[in-house]
């Protein structure tokens, strides 16, 4: 029986792991802290009962993805809020973000027949479609007529297919979702990760993990171990002489880890481009224990499970660019969590968490906890009374709780557009790291950041393909 060793417990090391047991492989997981998942975690930081995600919250791209498949075995459950995204304006209604491309369109009055246009197709044939986004950019479409439709209007930077809108409320809907990449909003492919968002969730909804997105952690361990998996926890890996024999490695780490234990033995092309990769801008994150919940000044928004605070279109590719050139805004880009509307169970009582992140400077070292409040107060007069209790997630704080997430970074590298396109290192395959038998599989990687495990699954796959070739090749020597 082959082994394995992956380096790594979150959702891709696991979702790599996953793959390798259903395949008939011996794998034993290695995570450097004392608890396992990476960014897909729950912690508890205001006491029993109230439940809050540590780094992933929602997952539009998580239900397509077949790294999940089969969870459900396991205990996971999905829950969906009334709606799936607000984006609140300091005048006139909100942006409100629907299931239904329909229901979204026709919200969007004189933008209707536009948002119906650029996400009805796409959003339709999801179920198609996602085997070809939730993969490498550079490969053999299954759908070619399918991906370019969809990919066309990625290449056009945010801010400019932001225009095909008239109204604000379209506007400011679509660019706080195209704000996920955290990268300017004027480049090319800054659209990519926003559009794929979009497109999903106009098609499976932006759900959360009923219990936290711990339980998607909870789910795949289970399964893990029903296949003979193992997982030690509190292993750093910092020297190959600590690891043991194995046919094959894949790393769940940033390409600056990879680098450290393999930089050695990579071809030359390899090591400069893992060398050369860089990493985005930073979150800080604020939770808070609210009672009552949220006061919105637009009583829509509180059906929402996720919320955009940055204004309107000008001010959220203004922060953006701000944020890339090192600056934090007076007013930041927030990224705000209601996910006790779809799942009460994270509750205790009347008293709800709300999770919260900001758009920081890469290393920010400052407070932003004053910012953060203040934008949500721009848009729900009266929510700092409400306040019972917060707690804070600087960007120091979130590196020294996953080495992946470098100076706070955390979709584990900046999603420039050679980034998007090649991962990592240029070639036609991003998991290949040039060692015979090692493979990258973290979210640096295509097609990146996520609970949907999918770089885990992929680099999984090409190397139970890369096994069954030497086995083969084996199998005719000794013949």
């Amino acid at each position: 029986m082959a082994n394995a060793l992956v380096i790594g417990s979150g959702p891709n090391g696991l979702a790599a792991a996953l793959a390798l047991a259903r395949a008939g492989v011996s794998v034993t997981v290695l995570e450097a802290q004392d608890d396992i998942g990476g960014g897909t975690r729950t912690v508890q930081p205001f006491g029993d009962g109230i439940l809050v995600d540590h780094c992933a919250a929602i997952h539009p791209m998580a239900l397509q993805s077949p790294a999940l498949a089969g969870l459900d075995a396991y205990g996971l459950t999905w829950a969906w809020p009334e709606l799936d995204a607000a984006h609140p304006l300091d005048t006139g209604p909100a942006g409100l973000l629907h299931r239904s491309v329909e229901s979204t369109a026709v919200g969007l009055g004189a933008d209707a027949s536009r948002w119906r246009m650029l996400f009805g197709g796409p959003s339709r044939t999801y179920d198609k479609l996602a085997a070809d986004v939730l993969g490498p950019v550079v490969h053999l479409p299954r759908h070619p007529l399918l991906l370019g439709r969809f990919g066309a209007p990625t290449l056009v930077p945010a801010a400019i297919l932001a225009k095909l809108f008239s109204t604000e409320q379209a506007r400011a809907l679509f660019l706080g979702t195209m704000a996920h990449a955290m990268r300017p909003l004027t480049e090319i492919l800054s659209s990519a990760i926003g559009l794929g968002i979009l497109t999903a969730g106009h098609h499976d909804g932006w759900p959360v993990a009923v219990g936290g997105t711990q339980a998607i952690t909870t789910a795949m361990a289970k399964a893990l171990a029903d296949l003979g998996g193992k997982i030690e926890t509190g292993v750093n890996v910092t020297s190959l002489r600590q690891l043991p024999r194995a046919d094959v490695v894949l790393l769940n780490l940033a390409p600056r880890a990879a680098l450290a234990l393999y930089g050695d033995e990579m071809p030359t092309a390899t090591r400069r481009a893992y060398e050369r990769h860089r990493h985005g801008p930073a979150a800080f994150k604020v939770d808070f224990a609210v009672e009552g919940g949220v006061p919105w000044k637009d009583a829509e928004v509180g059906r929402a499970g996720t919320v955009h605070l940055s204004g309107g279109a000008a001010e959220i590719v203004a922060n953006e660019k701000a944020v890339a050139r090192g600056r934090l805004p007076e007013r930041p880009f927030v990224l705000l969590g209601q996910q006790y509307l779809a799942d009460p169970s994270r509750s205790r009582g009347n008293v709800h968490p709300i999770y919260s992140y900001a758009h920081v400077p890469a290393g920010y070292d400052g407070d932003a906890t004053e910012a953060v409040i203040t934008q949500i107060e721009r848009f729900a007069p009266g929510f700092r009374e409400r306040i019972l209790d917060l707690h804070v997630t600087s960007p120091g704080q979130f590196t020294a709780a996953n080495a992946n997430y470098i100076n706070g970074d955390i979709l584990t590298g900046s999603k420039t557009p050679a980034a998007l396109v090649f991962g990592p290192r240029p070639g036609r395959n991003p998991y290949r790291t040039g060692v015979p038998g090692v493979y990258l599989c973290s979210a640096a990687a295509p097609p990146g950041p996520g609970a949907h495990g999918m770089v885990g699954f992929r680099a999984a796959q090409l190397a139970l393909r890369d096994l069954h070739v030497h086995a083969d090749a084996a199998l005719s020597t000794s013949a």
